[in-house]
């Protein structure tokens, strides 16, 4: 079955500052929300700390405990678009405070809260407590993950959110990351839409390949994706492309990454998981091969 989703992210910093200004800074974020849900998205993420971007006052000055003021705004946004959307800020919880993500869903409820598990030396030192646990969240289109600008050099956060089932990884940041949230998204074989404080922020697909990137006039980058998709190695599984196209023909499609020997096969047909077939076919998930050629390995090296 196709599993579709529009997902889309804002890429710039607030015209507007929060300490003097914040009705400004939340109509024109309010803005960009109704400029994507009429793009058709139905999750939109926001820059890393997006209300405080500029602000004169410390992380600690600035955490509120949710649901903050900004935050409630958005609720009320999200409410009326019947959208998704995630809002990055500082917040403050049993007495300390945290760098967070924050998800609102289409009735304007929190229904996740992520902690940024690696903050940088500077932000633990201004008073920011790292967060523990790379969680995510089921939506009503698949489950979904948050990380935060430092997080993307830290295999065990962004290793941990594929671990949790993260379909898609929302990266939320003040720098680019540019070719790291490729390198991801191949690597766990998972889309990655990246929302930061300057342009050039991504919608990547699971292939690694970049399928959208913001510019300074253009902020709000919008992509359809199909969750109904998997990353495969080709060794073990290429030969067994004829015959599931004898069976299904166009309803799966094949999305080659030759120069990584790789491909994404995914499913159009109402009614029929991607798992489905792979298992039907007994194609070899791309992270059960490399596991299979570990033990190989290690057999063969004990013998030597």
């Amino acid at each position: 079955m196709s599993r579709h989703v529009t997902v889309a992210s804002v890429s710039t910093k607030p015209s507007y500052s929060a300490d003097k200004e914040v009705d400004k800074l939340l109509d024109e974020a309010a803005h960009y929300a109704w400029r994507a849900r009429r793009m058709g998205a139905d999750i939109v993420a926001f820059p890393e700390i997006y209300p405080h971007i500029g602000s004169a006052k410390k992380p600690h000055e600035a955490a509120k405990e949710l649901p903050t003021p900004t935050t409630q705004r958005m609720m009320t946004e999200a409410r009326k678009l019947g959208m998704y959307i995630i809002w990055p800020q500082y917040t403050w919880d049993d007495g300390q405070a945290y760098n967070s993500a924050v998800l609102i869903n289409r009735n304007g409820e929190i229904s996740g809260v992520y902690h940024k598990m690696h903050p940088t030396i500077g932000e633990i030192e201004a008073g920011i407590t790292p967060g523990t646990q790379a969680s995510t969240f089921k939506t009503d289109f698949g489950t979904i993950g948050m990380a935060i600008c430092y997080d993307l050099n830290f295999r065990d956060i962004m290793t941990g959110l594929k671990s949790n089932g993260a379909e898609i990884i929302f990266f939320c940041s003040a720098y680019r990351g540019g070719l790291q949230v490729r390198a991801w998204a191949f690597e766990l074989g998972c889309y990655i839409v990246s929302a930061i404080q300057t342009d050039l922020g991504q919608i990547v697909d699971l292939t690694g390949r970049q399928l959208a990137e913001s510019y300074s006039h253009n902020p709000v980058i919008v992509r359809d994706i199909n969750l109904n998709r998997r990353l495969l190695h080709m060794d073990y599984n290429w030969e067994k492309m004829d015959a599931m196209l004898e069976k299904y023909g166009p309803e799966l499609t094949f999305d080659y990454v030759s120069p990584e020997a790789c491909y994404a096969i995914g499913c159009e047909r109402a009614g029929l998981d991607i798992e489905q077939v792979i298992d039907e076919f007994g194609l070899e998930r791309r992270e059960d091969y490399f596991q299979r050629a570990d033990a190989v390995r290690a057999v063969a090296a004990a013998e030597a």
